[in-house]
Order: C-alpha cells, then structure tokens, then sequence
C-alpha cells in the first residue's frame, strides 16, 4: 500500500512540476524579450510570441490534469499583464506622441484584471476564468468560448508586436499593414472587454460589501 501511495504521489509531484516548467519557461521567455527588445527585434517578438502561446497550452493542461491552483492562476495572470506592460513602455519609446493611449492601456489592463481576479478570489473562485454563468453575456461568452477568447488575446498581443515590428521596417508590405488593422479593431475589443471587467468586478466587490455588512449587523443583532 505504502508503495502504490508512493508511486501517486511520485506522479502527482512530476505533474506538478511539469505545469510550473512551462509556467517558468514563460517568464523566461518574456525576460529574454524584455532584454532584446532594444536592439534585436525578430528574437524579442519570437520569444514574447512563444511565451504568449505557451500561456495557452499550459492552461489547458492545468484543466486537463486537474491541477488548477490559486497560486497558478494568480501567477498566469501576473505573467501576462507584466508581458503585455513590458511591451507597452517599449511602444511607448518607440512612439512617443502615443504615450498616452499606451499608458491608457496599461492601466486599463491591470485595473481591470487585477480587480476581477481578487473579486473572483473573494467569491471562491480558483480562477478568474471561472465566472458565474449567470453574469454579464459577453463576458460569459469571452471565457467559455476558447476560441474566442484565443482570438482576442492573440489578437490584442500581435497588434502590440506588430507595432513593435513595424517601427523598424521602413516600408511595410500591404498585408502587413492590413494584418495590423484587422489586430488593431481586436485590441479596441479587447480594450471594451477590459471596461466591462472593471465595471463587473467593481459591482461584485460592492455586493460582497454589502453581503459582509449584513451578516455583521445580523451578528450584532
């Protein structure tokens, strides 16, 4: 008996340190980006562009393998805004008289992200890709439809590298410039979507104040 607890937890352990390779080899991947960014542009948006992807894959295999974890949502989360922010102040060199939507963007990004995780954490929730069904439409429709929800980050991420790529041709080729339109109606979507978690989150932490206010008044009663 000893020896077949053994071997499960010898499996579970080499699951778990699967799921947090890949989680790790994503950090590392967008810290190379980060370093090569100021100077060498193909390998930064291959290595921001892997990282991206791998956020994907690992995902799934959390859900497939059942080892979704506070701890890996909150890191999940953590690596993909500091990424796309990382991102940003480089555009924002780049593109100095665009500083301010950039900037625009970065906060609406966190805020938004940022307050629906903890309100999703304070509701019991393991992810902040597990929201009630019972909410608002498209943001019901944004998490439960993966490839919605791939096309939408995939899309938003492209646009900023696209931009990043673009900087440094001096003249695009015509698909180029049309792949970067048909990114940049996307990112404006996605930027919509950023507003609705704000809003959302902001109502569920509003609910949970009031919740935790009654069951004190209840109390005291």
């Amino acid at each position: 008996v000893n020896k077949v607890f053994l071997f499960l937890f010898l499996i579970n352990l080499q699951t778990f340190l699967n799921l947090f390779s890949i989680c790790y080899a994503r950090i590392v991947l967008a810290l190379l980006a980060f370093y090569l960014m100021p100077c060498c542009p193909v390998p930064a948006v291959f290595f921001y562009l892997l990282s991206a992807l791998l956020d994907a894959f690992d995902g799934h295999a959390a859900r497939a393998l059942n080892q979704g974890t506070k701890f890996g949502a909150m890191l999940d989360m953590l690596t993909d805004r500091c990424a796309t922010m990382c991102l940003l102040v480089n555009l924002a060199l780049l593109y100095p008289s665009y500083t301010f939507l950039f900037q625009i963007s970065m906060s609406l990004d966190i805020a938004s992200h940022w307050l629906h995780l903890h309100s999703s954490m304070m509701k019991g929730s393991t992810s902040h890709k597990a929201i009630d069904l019972s909410g608002n439409p498209i943001l019901r429709l944004y998490y439960t439809s993966r490839p919605v929800l791939f096309v939408m980050c995939m899309g938003n991420e492209l646009f900023f590298c696209l931009l990043y790529v673009s900087y440094y041709i001096e003249e695009p080729h015509v698909w180029l410039q049309w792949l970067l339109g048909v990114c940049a109606v996307v990112c404006v979507l996605k930027s919509a979507i950023s507003v609705l978690h704000l809003i959302t989150a902001s109502r569920n932490m509003a609910a949970i104040d009031m919740s935790d206010r009654e069951r004190e008044r209840s109390k005291a009663e």
